[in-house]
C-alpha cells in the first residue's frame, strides 16, 4: 500500500520529550514535572529546550525565574497528548497481534497431560487472569516445538527437547517415571518388575516418531542393548491404550496415564538397569520471556503440577 509523503520529522524529536512537555504543562513546574517523571529538574530542562529545537520555534518565554509556556507549546501538548495515546493504543495493539500479554492464550500440550495437569493449570490461570482465554492445541513434541518456533502456539507443555536451540527457553516442572504396559491378566501379571532384555520375542506396539514416549521408548531399549518388534505406530496415547487393552501388544508408557487406565493395561516397573524418566515442563520463545501473560502462565504451571503431577 503507498503510503502518503510526509516531511522529515527532526531526529531530535522524541516521545520522550513530548512526555516531558505534558509534564510540564500539567505541573507548571520543573520541580514537579520531574518529580512526576522519576527525574530531575535539570533533565526536564534539558528535554524541554531538545524539544524546542527540534520545533525550530519558541515554546518558552522567561519571566523572572519562571519558565511560561507559549501558545505554540499549548498547541503541541494537545497534539503530543493525542499522539501518546494513539501510539499506546498501537503498542497494545502490536504486542496483541504478536501474542504480548494478549487477551488470548494458545497453549499446547501433550496429549497425556490432559489427564491431570493440563486441567489443573487452566484453573490456576483462571484464578491468576479471569479475562483471559485459553486455546488448547494437541500434539506431538515435534509438532508442537514446530508450531511455537512458527508463532502458532503462544506456550507449549511437553517433555524436555533433547537439543533446544537458543531461541527456546524450556522450564522443567516435574519427572514422570516409564513403565512397562501390559493387557491385563497377561502372562507378565506376576512380575515384579521387567527386564527389557527378556522380551526379544514380545509383539510391541508404539507411538510415532515426534512424541516424548516414543523417544522414551527407543532409548529405554537401546540402553537394554535389544530392539523391539513393532507392529504398529499410532498417532495418540489414547489410542495406544487401547490397543495395548485389546492384546495386540505391550508399550511404554509413563506414569502419569495410570489413574485413568488402571481399568484397561497394568503398568509394571523396569528393572532397576533399565529405569528411565521423562522430563516434563513448559517451552516458550526467549523473545517473550518477559510476556506478563507467559509469566503468570508459568507461575500457574509451578503451582498446578504440585498438585496435578
Amino acid at each position: 500500500m503507498a503510503r502518503p509523503d510526509r516531511p522529515p520529522l527532526d531526529e531530535n524529536l522524541s516521545f520522550r520529550k513530548l512526555e516531558v512537555l505534558l509534564a510540564f504543562l500539567d505541573t507548571g513546574n520543573l520541580a514537579r514535572a520531574a518529580e512526576r517523571l522519576g527525574t530531575s529538574p535539570v533533565s526536564v530542562h534539558r528535554a524541554l529546550h531538545g524539544l524546542e529545537d527540534a520545533m525550530r520555534c519558541a515554546l518558552f518565554r522567561h519571566e523572572g525565574r519562571q519558565l511560561l509556556p507559549t501558545e505554540a507549546a499549548q498547541v503541541l501538548g494537545e497534539v503530543a497528548d493525542e499522539v501518546l495515546r494513539l501510539m499506546a493504543e498501537g503498542v497494545r495493539a502490536t504486542r496483541a497481534a504478536g501474542g504480548y500479554s494478549a487477551d488470548r492464550l494458545r497453549l499446547g500440550a501433550l496429549y497425556s497431560l490432559t489427564i491431570h495437569t493440563v486441567p489443573a493449570l487452566l484453573m490456576a490461570m483462571k484464578l491468576r487472569l479471569p479475562a483471559l482465554q485459553s486455546e488448547l492445541v494437541l500434539g506431538s513434541n515435534a509438532e508442537l516445538l514446530r508450531q511455537l518456533g512458527q508463532g502458532g502456539i503462544d506456550a507449549a507443555l511437553i517433555g524436555e527437547p533433547e537439543a533446544p536451540g537458543p531461541e527456546l527457553l524450556f522450564a522443567p516442572l516435574f519427572q514422570d517415571e516409564i513403565f512397562f504396559a501390559a493387557p491385563l491378566g497377561s502372562r507378565h501379571a506376576t512380575q515384579a518388575q521387567i527386564d527389557l532384555r527378556d522380551c526379544a520375542e514380545e509383539r510391541f506396539v508404539s507411538l510415532g516418531e515426534g512424541f516424548a514416549t516414543y523417544d522414551g521408548f527407543q532409548a529405554a531399549f537401546r540402553q537394554a542393548g535389544c530392539t523391539p518388534q513393532v507392529v504398529m505406530t499410532t498417532g495418540d496415547i489414547f489410542s495406544l491404550v487401547n490397543l495395548v487393552a485389546g492384546g495386540l501388544g505391550c508399550t511404554l508408557l509413563p506414569g502419569r496415564v495410570r489413574g485413568l487406565f488402571a481399568q484397561k493395561v497394568q503398568l509394571i516397573p523396569l528393572a532397576p538397569a533399565h529405569r528411565m524418566h521423562q522430563t516434563l515442563g513448559l517451552a516458550l520463545l526467549r523473545a517473550r520471556e518477559r510476556d506478563p501473560t507467559l509469566l503468570a502462565l508459568l507461575a500457574a504451571c509451578r503451582t498446578a503440577c504440585t498438585t496435578a503431577g
